[in-house]
């Protein structure tokens, strides 16, 4: 790997940092009492940090790098756009050829019948688009009292105020005066978390019906659209049972109620396919994409949308957009990505390679005293910790305090896993080799022995009561 870029010493970085850099999701405060870490470079499935330390990065950025760090036509595309079109708006009667290939492109990859795209710069601003979308579809279908949206607790669809309120997560909803009107939530359907003696079918089908108790309780004459994402990611990659999916297919068909699949996370190779809704079977009527489409390589998200729903909306000025909608530069690098991604045959490396090898490799972890089951679709996983295998239990300290003290450990050991409540979450570059699977595994067993360690030297290993 090459050397390091000369810098300044890491304690210099990170007081200037904490001096003017604020952090998302963070105490601030916090962080600056003790110094972030300073990523400089990376290559591959490897980050480079100020003091040269190589980390194995377990989470592919936020869950986002698909095709591994360093990829120089990435690059040599960038420079080529910004030399010919930088920037310019597709407001105004106006377009430009790189929104219009990559647009062409992601239809080409979606399921039958998704042949528009609106697209953003995130995943976030994506579903903000949503919500205005399904209300002015229902709308201009004569039905303006169709305004309700429902989605799941625990589900993440990003950070703004209005897709802060299509996710489920209590502590965002907790500031700034989330959710706004109209929007409501079912449970998540997280067997191993809240099954209880349920079988995993009994329990898909019960969260599953939640949808429609929701539906028949707000009217069926007010519900827009239900929103979820194929497998619950930022919520700890839960999977949903077998019955789950098929059953809400079945009710949002019966009450006439708009799918939103938002496969953020899910889409562009993530679960095997190029889109989460193949792999669960998923009839959406529009994806939110981000993240994968371009490897995090450039920002940009967008809206897959089916023909009627464009038909409807195409009907009418739609009085919705973003400066930066198809930002040349961004559509030019997210379509390099696609090119990667297909010619290179990254989804067929992720289901006969990279998909199989983590699965036997993270079922290798489910011996340990800690890890209480996995929880795998294609290239993200969970390991739920636990004091007590067997009646699947919960420490009896704080939510979160066990997985933040294992994530602790897995970064003191060059790996990047993230936790999410109790849960250790895995989601590397889809590019990922056998080789470093291995890597990866040896370096979270080590963390997860160092963890349970500590764990007994704090007495934090009894279950709740």
């Amino acid at each position: 790997m090459p050397a390091i870029t000369n810098h300044m010493p890491t304690a210099e970085l990170q007081a200037l940092d904490a001096a003017h850099h604020m952090h998302p999701f963070t105490t601030n405060n916090e962080l600056a009492e003790r110094g972030a870490r300073v990523i400089t470079r990376a290559e591959g499935v490897y980050l480079t940090d100020s003091e040269g330390n190589e980390i194995l990065d377990g989470m592919a950025g936020l869950w986002c790098v698909n095709i591994g760090y360093g990829r120089t036509e990435m690059a040599d595309v960038a420079a080529r756009q910004m030399m010919e079109l930088p920037y310019y708006n597709t407001f105004f009667m106006t377009t430009h050829v790189p929104a219009i290939a990559l647009a062409q492109e992601i239809t080409k990859l979606a399921p039958e019948g998704l042949n528009h795209v609106f697209f953003a710069s995130s995943g976030s601003e994506a579903n903000d688009t949503n919500i205005r979308m399904v209300r002015t579809y229902w709308a201009e279908k004569g039905h303006p009292e169709k305004t309700h949206i429902i989605s799941r607790k625990n589900a993440y669809h990003g950070s703004s105020v209005g897709s802060g309120s299509l996710g489920g997560m209590s502590y965002m909803h907790a500031q700034g005066g989330m959710p706004i009107p109209g929007i409501h939530h079912i449970n998540q359907p997280d067997w191993w978390g809240e099954g209880g003696e349920m079988t995993p079918e009994e329990f898909g089908i019960a969260r599953a019906r939640e949808l429609e108790e929701k539906i028949l309780e707000l009217g069926e004459e007010k519900v827009a659209a239900f929103i979820a994402e194929p497998v619950q990611g930022a919520g700890g990659v839960i999977v949903p049972p077998d019955s789950y999916w098929p059953e809400i297919q079945r009710i949002c068909d019966k009450y006439n109620i708009l799918l939103i699949a938002d496969e953020v996370i899910c889409g562009f190779g993530r679960t095997g396919n190029w889109f989460g809704s193949q792999t669960m079977g998923l009839r959406p009527h529009i994806m939110t994409i981000a993240k994968g489409l371009s490897s995090g390589y450039q920002p940009i998200g967008g809206s897959i949308v089916c023909d009627e729903v464009a038909e409807v909306i195409g009907a009418a000025e739609f009085n919705h957009g973003y400066t930066y909608s198809g930002h040349p530069v961004a559509a030019a690098v997210a379509m390099e990505n696609l090119r990667i991604l297909q010619e290179e045959n990254v989804l067929d490396h992720v289901r006969t390679v990279a998909a199989p090898a983590l699965k036997t490799a993270l079922e290798s972890l489910t011996g340990h005293p800690l890890v209480g089951d996995l929880a795998i679709e294609g290239m993200m996983a969970s390991l739920p910790l636990t004091p007590h295998k067997e009646s699947r239990a919960k420490f009896a300290t704080d939510k979160g305090t066990v997985g933040y003290i294992c994530r602790e450990r897995c970064f003191a050991n060059n790996l990047v896993m993230r936790h999410v409540g109790d849960r250790m979450i895995v989601s590397p570059p889809l590019i990922i080799t056998p080789e470093e699977i291995d890597v990866l595994i040896t370096r979270a067993r080590r963390a997860l022995n160092e963890t349970h360690a500590e764990l007994k030297n704090q007495g934090l290993l009894q279950p709740a009561s």
